[in-house]
């Protein structure tokens, strides 16, 4: 885009006055969307609140701490009738249905630990949402996402949020180059979450004070085992608790109920060493327990990768990065061997316990807090 003199580039990029500049918010009914839009308002652009009707709107009235239902639609309304802009709520049930709900369960059922977060960023949020947002003409997308939008050498970068604990570049590694050259991040540069709450309290909005949403929108109190069976009737078949030599130890109520790692709850207790679950086979209905030592996973190959780095993913015989292979824990030292331009193995330096198919597996520059992408874990 050639530069305007006369106007210099906005908080957005655009080298326009943001009252020229249309920006569809993504808006969940929580705090972080709501600053995104309220702050975006009060700097004068021309702002449009979407949020995605995610599930059934009955049944999730009365839930509260989810995300894209019932009283998060009312939030959001409240929140654009308190700061003047125009909001729409758009069923998007069936494609949630289908892309995110189906393949979560159908994962849990093959014994993988599926992560529907990103699967909902990937294909809802950031591909039917933002069409969308081009459809309204929009000039870009802006969601309150923890995550930071850096202008590189050969385009916009994406980036660790500042704040380390907020930060929620795991669940977006999937954002193509393509997408992040139209999304914006306006939260990503904060240093913590107190700061997003003042800035709701000065914006005067009625979810100043609310709650974090902790669950899996579909998935109340956490209890993934009374989804799936409901999704999938006769899923919770029970089956054996069996050593890694095949010594029946106990019995189980579903594969479902187990993951990767769990130690607690096997009911097989009196033993003298702690096991493990190391591994779930769902054609036996067996869950496979050992000893600790045999959670650790030095070598995991992945899939569908989504590279971000500024050459060709498969122009180097290796790539020396730093990866999680959970949310929750910090990224390690690891190099990347592909295989194709979606498919690799990445060697872990340290070796990580608990490595799960279904999780993913992302990328970082070890030298700096630039994201360069990531790919799911698909077998063990």
């Amino acid at each position: 885009m050639a530069l305007d003199t006369d106007h210099p580039l906005n908080s957005l990029g655009f080298a326009k006055p943001p009252s020229q500049t249309r920006v569809v918010v993504a808006m969940s009914g929580g705090v972080d969307s709501s600053v995104v839009a309220a702050q975006l308002a009060e700097e004068g652009y021309d702002v449009v609140g979407v949020t995605l009707q995610l599930y059934d709107h009955g049944a999730a009235l009365a839930k509260k701490g989810a995300c894209c239902a019932g009283l998060d639609i009312h939030d959001a309304r409240r929140v654009a009738e308190t700061m003047g802009f125009p909001h729409y709520v758009l069923d998007y049930e069936n494609v949630f249905k289908d892309a995110v709900i189906d393949e979560f369960a159908d994962s849990y059922l093959a014994g993988a630990t599926p992560v529907p977060c990103i699967r909902c960023n990937e294909r809802v949020k950031f591909k039917d949402l933002l069409e969308t947002a081009r459809d309204l003409e929009a000039d870009c997308m802006a969601t309150g996402h923890y995550i930071q939008r850096k202008l590189g050498a050969m385009g916009p970068e994406l980036h660790a949020a500042a704040d380390a604990a907020r930060d929620q570049s795991y669940f977006l590694f999937s954002t193509t180059a393509e997408q992040l050259d139209y999304l914006r991040f306006p939260l990503g540069h904060l240093t913590s979450k107190a700061e997003t709450r003042a800035l709701a309290a000065r914006y005067g909005l009625p979810v100043a004070d609310k709650p974090d949403s902790q669950d899996i929108c579909f998935v109340p109190n956490g209890n993934y085992a009374a989804v799936i069976e409901k999704l999938r009737p006769g899923a919770a078949e029970p089956g054996e608790i069996v050593d890694v030599e095949g010594r029946v130890l106990g019995t189980h109520k579903g594969v479902i109920h187990y993951t990767i790692g769990q130690r607690r709850g096997l009911g097989i207790g009196g033993l003298e060493d702690p096991l493990y679950v190391v591994k779930l086979d769902v054609d036996t209905k067996r869950v496979i327990v050992g000893p600790k030592e045999m959670l650790s996973t030095r070598v995991v190959p992945l899939r569908e990768i989504n590279w971000l780095g500024d050459a060709p993913f498969d122009s180097a015989d290796e790539w020396h990065v730093a990866v999680k292979v959970r949310s929750t824990r910090p990224p390690r030292e690891a190099v990347i061997r592909p295989l194709s331009p979606t498919t690799a193995t990445v060697e872990l330096l340290t070796p990580e316990e608990g490595v799960s198919p279904g999780q993913a597996c992302v990328f970082y520059d070890p030298g700096s807090s630039r994201v360069l992408g990531g790919g799911w874990i698909w077998k063990g």
